[in-house]
């Protein structure tokens, strides 16, 4: 039986939220487009990643708040957790913005989608079961996967991930997690609140590339809820059944629990592309990318969790790094000469922001101070703490502070902030590496007051604290002061 041919403009492997982004712009744009996905529109992030976890956040946080409003004058209560009805919660959050991503929508803008899995089949021409496709330009957009540590026993043992975690049928008793990321202190944390135990293991630190003391300072608000902690330390070995689990620790310490969620990081999905007859340079670590995002086929691009530059290092991992790349792809292919794109082109992700929705939160952007100064820099870290912040203090929620990372002479290196509305807030600073706005400009902002916002200003205002109130400068008030 012969297959349905395809020339078009661009030929995309991926519906999340890369390949969608791409497919959006480039049809709006009156161009061709296929889109390949075998699994759920949406990707990762609308099915198991952003969006489930977001919800389930929403729920744990309500079921919280039931019992922290003492030193509001609110009377603790114990939450009544009822876990069918936040699993139909958390499914009716996917189905309210699955629309927004499906293949209807996409159809609707003239995008050709096709719900089989897609694989390379030369240099120019990517096929499915069905459907044969040339392109004038191809994208990878297929994202990652969870990996699984080399733990002994580990592969024999059932485990969840962040794909599966979301349909138990049950609320684990107690929940041990693999991994002191990101995804394991949201989900540790929000469990905790809805009433399982959790421990957290981890052969590293918690948060090893964020700002010391304010990884520091997360770990010990989630001890503070009673989240456990066992982190560092070698996993010696995991056993177990269904409800039954056992991790043994380097030690001779056992834990046992009910569940066991593996979030120790995530591998690229370029499993069955067939990427060698593409002539596409790749390895376990994603697909080798060049600055605007283009493989060693000049024809195939990359975006997303499975695109990494010429050393190695990931470009994706975050879901707004990928939408991020697509707008990339789509101002260089329609909207700048060829010869433009080396200069304009380029996928720069050195001020991509990013943040962990727990409680408090802990969102960063840019170089830590150690990186900053591994890196040759001159700083100076600017601090305010929400201890002195009116809105934290009227809301009893005083913990943290914003950290911003400035040269000498002003230039903004990166952020980290911990605290209530980190996410948000850490979108000031974003907006201002972003126009090469000096620390001038931060100091400058008018916050209504009381905000958690006046934090970010209070923060960059600091740099000029010293020379503001210094000696030189108390004397030219003086001297000014008999002028008026």
């Amino acid at each position: 039986m012969s297959k349905t041919q395809y020339d078009v403009d661009i030929c995309i492997i991926g519906a999340g939220s890369g390949g969608l982004s791409t497919a959006y712009g480039a049809s709006h744009l009156g161009r061709s487009v296929v889109l390949f996905e075998a699994d759920e529109m949406g990707g990762d992030c609308l099915n198991y990643g952003c969006v489930p976890s977001k919800a389930l956040i929403s729920a744990a946080k309500y079921a919280h708040a039931q019992g922290a409003g003492a030193k509001l004058g609110i009377e603790p209560a114990k939450a009544k957790v009822d876990f069918p009805a936040v699993k139909a919660h958390i499914q009716g959050v996917i189905d309210t913005i699955a629309p927004v991503d499906s293949v209807e929508r996409y159809e609707g803008f003239g995008v050709t989608v096709i719900k089989e899995r897609a694989r390379f089949k030369d240099k120019d021409t990517v096929e499915s079961d069905s459907t044969e496709v040339r392109a004038k330009r191809f994208i990878v957009a297929t994202g990652s996967r969870a990996s699984a540590p080399p733990i002994p026993g580990l592969a024999e043992t059932p485990y969840l991930t962040n794909e599966t975690i979301f349909q138990i049928d049950e609320q684990p008793k107690h929940l041990l997690i693999i991994g002191a990321g990101p995804i394991g202190l949201e989900l540790g944390q929000s469990f905790k609140r809805l009433g399982s135990e959790v421990t957290i293991i981890d052969i590293a630190a918690p948060l090893g590339r964020s700002e010391p003391e304010h990884a520091k300072a997360l770990v010990h608000a989630l001890e503070s809820e009673g989240v456990v902690f066992r982190a560092p330390v070698k996993t010696e070995k995991i056993s177990g059944k269904k409800g039954a689990i056992t991790i043994h620790l380097e030690g001779g310490e056992t834990i046992k629990g009910s569940h066991l969620l593996v979030a120790a990081g995530r591998a690229p999905a370029i499993s069955g592309l067939n990427l060698d007859a593409a002539g596409v340079t790749h390895d376990r670590r994603g697909i080798e990318t060049d600055d605007c995002l283009r493989s060693s086929n000049k024809k195939v691009y990359a975006v997303g969790d499975v695109a990494k530059d010429k050393k190695g290092y990931p470009r994706g991992g975050l879901t707004h790094a990928a939408g991020y790349h697509a707008g990339i792809i789509i101002k260089a292919f329609y909207f700048l000469p060829p010869l433009f794109n080396r200069w304009f082109g380029k996928a720069t992700t050195d001020r991509m922001p990013a943040a962990i929705y727990t409680a408090p939160e802990l969102a960063s952007i840019g170089m830590t101070e150690a990186q900053a100064i591994d890196a040759g820099h001159k700083v100076r870290p600017l601090t305010f703490e929400f201890e002195e912040n009116d809105r934290a203090i009227a809301e009893r929620s005083r913990e943290g502070e914003v950290k911003i990372i400035a040269t000498t002479k002003g230039k903004i290196l990166g952020a980290s902030i911990i605290g209530e509305g980190a996410g948000d807030l850490i979108q000031m600073i974003s907006v201002a590496m972003a126009n090469n706005v000096k620390i001038s400009g931060l100091a400058q902002i008018i916050s209504p007051y009381p905000t958690r916002g006046e934090a970010v200003k209070r923060a960059a205002s600091s740099f000029y604290t010293d020379a503001l109130f210094s000696d030189k400068t108390k004397k030219l008030a003086g001297l000014w002061t008999k002028f008026h």
